[in-house]
């Protein structure tokens, strides 16, 4: 089974002008990824625009990654769906095209309860014999899984590797290691208002699930280091600090539409956005252009002549 730690970058689906999947953008950003230090990918997450892909673009896209990725590192992809069986579905498609791994949430909008949420999630890690986790993200599925919910399921999957936290509570982050006994790993994400960061590290957490690391790749695997001395602490520490400003930046509107607009800035291919989304354009477009600038991430990072 994989060790999950590190950065664990959630990457947004490029698409070109006419709203048709960037494949060779695509190539870029993942050679991009591996470049700087990256542990672990994680395509077709809320970051890829995931509820704006038919389910033949997100079947494509899986087949193409894995041949991109080439086993270079670990690719892990969403099989979040609508209903328990679509959800086995599109993860058993991911397991036999060669996936390291799949995420599975509860369902967004069915708001389901404590025992529901336990067997929905206990029927998906049953399915497959890949490396699988769940991403736990209330504010966009309305639901919160449960730290008793997560232990039960790590005790009878062998499978279950990894718990993408997405929620401002350092006691969901107590509980989940306390109970899982660190079977699990935890991995969180990089929003500022929640600042989940170093507390999941000095509860035990193994690195950060991040949008960050789409932009500056090397500080963000940096800082998502697992806490195995006082001398990475005190780096991880140093460098989340020196790159919240950014972070407050790139969570200004919902992912991927800041994203998009700074590898675009780049020069790397962001692309569109899918409606209902649009383009980042304005005056806060501006402040994100001017805070990389300053911050030099424009100098270090931009492939522009």
């Amino acid at each position: 089974m994989i060790n999950c730690s590190g950065s664990f970058v959630a990457m947004p689906t490029p698409f070109k002008e006419d709203g048709s999947v960037d494949y060779d953008g695509f190539g870029i950003l993942i050679d991009r990824q591996i470049k700087y230090g990256t542990s672990q990918i994680f395509v077709l997450g809320s970051a890829g625009e995931v509820t704006l892909l038919t389910l033949e673009e997100k079947k494509k896209i899986v087949h193409e990654v894995i041949k991109m990725v080439d086993h270079r590192i670990p690719v892990f992809f969403s099989a979040a769906s609508l209903t328990t069986q679509m959800s086995i579905d599109f993860a058993k498609y991911c397991e036999k095209e060669g996936a390291d791994g799949v995420i599975f949430t509860v369902p967004p909008y069915v708001l389901i309860a404590g025992p529901a949420q336990f067997a929905h999630f206990d029927a998906c890690m049953g399915s497959i014999g890949i490396p699988c986790g769940i991403y736990n993200n209330p504010s966009r599925l309305g639901v919160q899984v449960s730290p008793e919910n997560i232990a039960k399921l790590s005790e009878k999957h062998p499978n279950f590797v990894v718990d993408k936290e997405a929620m401002g509570s350092v006691e969901q982050l107590v509980q989940v290691q306390r109970l899982t006994k660190g079977k699990v790993k935890i991995m969180c994400c990089d929003f500022p208002k929640y600042s989940i960061v170093i507390p999941t590290l000095a509860v035990g957490g193994t690195g950060t699930a991040n949008i960050g690391g789409n932009i500056i790749p090397e500080e963000v695997a940096k800082y998502s280091r697992p806490w195995t001395s006082v001398q990475i602490m005190q780096e991880c520490r140093e460098e989340y600090f020196k790159w919240f400003p950014l972070l407050q930046q790139l969570y200004m509107l919902s992912n991927p539409i800041c994203i998009k607009a700074a590898l675009n800035i780049l020069g790397l291919p962001g692309g569109h956005m899918r409606a209902p989304y649009q383009d980042y354009v304005g005056p806060h477009r501006d402040e994100l252009e001017r805070v990389m600038g300053e911050m030099g991430v424009i100098d270090k990072y931009s492939v522009r002549k």
